[in-house]
């Protein structure tokens, strides 16, 4: 399978990119699009389709091309995948009917592959991601293949889409099921954000609305914790700078606890939504800003990977955390090329409002400011 990275600031740039990369023979089949919202996204929907290429597409807060951050611009990965190994799937859930909506997603997927492996992208920050991961796992067991992250919008936190060929959704989900039969697919979930503080409860919680912590409204408990000034909803980055440097740590009774920011605020109680489960009567930490050791941590978790379950690799799929990006700056370059020197291969990534992958205790579950990368190889 041949994979090739290309990127553009217009649906012009990426027409001629695209015509460019075709010149020496190569058919793509399959396209990893993650476009800014800045994007003319349809038009660039248009040029793929023309070209007879399938579409598994998000909007992003930004996103990189093997060694290249990029920002406000549209980085696609090309494939040349063998059609009938794989299918590419659209769904909304305007009625916030998570599990369901996936569980029929996977059913689809039974009746093409007996044995298949899912990238999946959702978007809007109310979804209860971890709800859709449940209804893959309904249908084809706790041992499902899956990897994913939630859409961006370039840090504005109002309004992100999925897209494949001719539909889009602020509310929905693109699946990418894949034949694992036909091509190897693994991939590893690395955070290294640490816990500090003592264990506190979550005295009231509905899904992934969090209300309060300790009997205290969890946004005025991360305020006097975090130290942030200026807070009201007019102070668009506040949103930002809870999820990215005062997450809640939810705490496992086995394996590493996944990380829970606030996503969206509601003003009204002080509480906010998380991007996975958060049940009542759990306990959460707080969590310090990191230190640049996260970096290292990620890398040595791809070379890991490499070593134990997929020596070499096609392409890479990378789903970072948009915190990552805000808390480590011009230092996620390190991180990026690290990652994609391990394979040395063509890699496509975006910076997501949540990452979906296997946790380090086996779990399949939503995970934040996490860096998931999934490596594909043809058998």
């Amino acid at each position: 399978m041949i994979a090739k990275s290309i990127k553009g600031i217009s649906p012009e740039e990426i027409k001629t990119e695209l015509q460019a990369s075709m010149v020496d023979g190569f058919k793509p089949t399959l396209a990893i699009a993650f476009v800014s919202v800045k994007q003319d996204r349809n038009t660039i929907c248009e040029i793929l389709d023309d070209a007879g290429i399938a579409i598994f597409g998000a909007t992003t807060n930004g996103g990189f091309m093997d060694d290249q951050v990029v920002l406000g611009e549209a980085a696609i990965m090309l494939l040349d995948m063998n059609p009938a190994h794989f299918q590419i799937y659209f769904e909304e859930y305007p009625q916030k009917n998570y599990r369901e909506v996936a569980a029929g997603i996977a059913n689809k997927a039974l009746m093409h592959f007996s044995n298949p492996a899912f990238l999946i992208i959702g978007s809007h920050l109310e979804t209860d991601a971890e709800q859709l991961l449940f209804g893959f796992e309904d249908i084809i067991g706790k041992h499902v293949n899956i990897y994913g992250g939630m859409a961006g919008d370039d840090f504005s936190f109002m309004q992100q889409y999925v897209f494949t060929n001719d539909k889009q959704s602020d509310r929905g989900m693109t699946v990418l099921a894949i034949d694992e039969n036909k091509i190897k697919i693994k991939g590893r979930a690395t955070c290294g954000w640490k816990a500090v503080g003592t264990e506190r409860t979550v005295t009231k919680s509905v899904g992934n609305h969090v209300y309060t912590v300790d009997d205290i409204p969890v946004l005025d408990l991360t305020i006097k914790y975090g130290g942030i000034e200026n807070v009201t909803p007019e102070n668009g980055r506040f949103s930002i700078e809870v999820a990215a440097a005062f997450p809640l740590q939810l705490q496992r009774e086995a394996g590493d606890p996944v990380m829970r920011p606030g996503l969206m605020v509601d003003w009204s109680d002080h509480s906010f939504y998380c991007s996975g489960s958060v049940p009542q009567g759990s306990k959460v930490r707080f969590s310090l800003p990191p230190d640049f050791d996260v970096i290292d941590k990620v890398i040595k978790a791809c070379e890991y990977l490499k070593a134990e379950e997929i020596a070499e690799a096609d392409a890479l799929v990378i789903f970072s955390c948009a915190g990552r990006f805000i808390t480590l700056g011009p230092l996620i370059g390190d991180e990026i090329e690290g990652m994609r020197s391990v394979w040395d291969v063509p890699m496509v990534g975006m910076f997501s409002n949540a990452e979906l992958a296997r946790a380090t205790g086996g779990n399949l579950e939503m995970h934040n400011l996490t860096t998931c990368c999934v490596a594909l190889k043809e058998k």
